[in-house]
């Protein structure tokens, strides 16, 4: 787990990028610590893809300062960086060459050694499952192999930070755990940024998450800190007949602080570190308004949770 001691592998500092009168990232400043896995996190929109391409030198910000590993980065010249590694959202492989080529091709581009760039090449298509697929061509691919090899194509000249942008988008299950697991053995020795949508992902991979919204940064840290936003660890649904839980909103909010209930549907949520008590008291509403009690259920409070009350339940384009 990263420590505030840690050195800081990236460091970014009142970054901005404006699209026309669009603000994409406000003046975002976010320290990463070496060797730790940051999940990297908003609704879409938000502008995380924007801040990645800025943090690995593709995009020029209009304002503030990006550090790897307390050097300067001067955007336009990453590719010739051997410290950063990119998987984006969208694949970038060779569709004529074979797997191992193109990987031992990236490879050669980082001026590995030829024996060097063959050795890592075969290493990371067994790591991610193509070992059989060496001799494929990149276009005969499943959608999920040309992700796994996207990934590779990133690490083939073993960085010290990657960044990945929705890694485990169009992967199988059995996909996302062998990417996942990969990414948990260099926890220590490779610094990972990683955006996702996939908040069980994040929780189970990432020793800190961050999260921003409309461009700014609205909260970083572990999982287990981020919950206590919430002001309880477990949460209890109470589940009364379809749409009751709107009608039972108001009777119940003048019980406790704002933003103690949620309504969901048929769902009552309700987060408080006096649950029991209060929920004694949401019972006793239910019953005055003559609704259905379907049941109460009590639950892990968990990062969609977080996620949701700092964003809000609004769809984004």
């Amino acid at each position: 787990m990263a420590t505030h001691e840690q050195a800081i592998a990236l460091r970014v500092d009142e970054i901005s990028k404006h699209f026309g009168d669009l603000v994409a990232v406000d003046r975002l400043s976010l320290d990463v610590h070496r060797g730790e896995i940051l999940g990297f996190l908003g609704p879409n929109g938000a502008g995380k893809t924007t801040a990645l391409r800025m943090m690995c030198g593709l995009l020029r910000p209009d304002g503030g300062t990006i550090e790897i590993n307390g050097k300067p980065l001067v955007p336009g010249r990453s590719r010739g960086i051997r410290e950063i590694g990119v998987a984006p959202q969208n694949l970038v492989i060779w569709e004529t060459l074979t797997c191992v080529e193109q990987l031992e091709l990236a490879a050669r581009l980082y001026d590995q050694p030829p024996r060097v760039a063959r050795a890592r090449a075969e290493h990371l298509l067994e790591v991610f499952g193509l070992a059989d697929k060496a001799r494929r061509l990149g276009k005969t691919l499943s959608g999920g192999m040309q992700r796994r090899l996207n990934i590779a194509l990133g690490l083939v000249h073993e960085p010290e930070l990657l960044f990945l942008d929705e890694p485990q988008a169009g992967l199988d299950p059995q996909s996302r755990v062998l990417v996942r697991d990969y990414l948990q053995s260099l926890r220590g020795t490779m610094t990972i940024v990683i955006t996702t949508h996939d908040m069980e992902e994040a929780e189970k991979l990432a020793d800190r998450v961050c999260i921003i919204d409309r461009g700014k940064l609205l909260v970083v840290d572990t999982v287990a800190r981020l919950k206590n936003h919430l002001g309880a660890s477990q949460l209890i649904e109470v589940v009364v007949d379809a749409g009751a839980s709107q009608s039972l909103l108001p009777a119940v909010a003048k019980l406790a602080p704002p933003g103690t209930f949620v309504a969901e549907g048929e769902k009552l949520l309700l987060t408080s570190t006096g649950s029991t008590a209060l929920l004694a008291r949401v019972l006793d509403e239910v019953s005055r308004l003559g609704l259905h009690l379907v049941g109460v259920h009590m639950r892990d409070a968990t990062l969609e949770d977080v996620f949701i009350g700092l964003t809000g339940r609004r769809l984004r384009e």
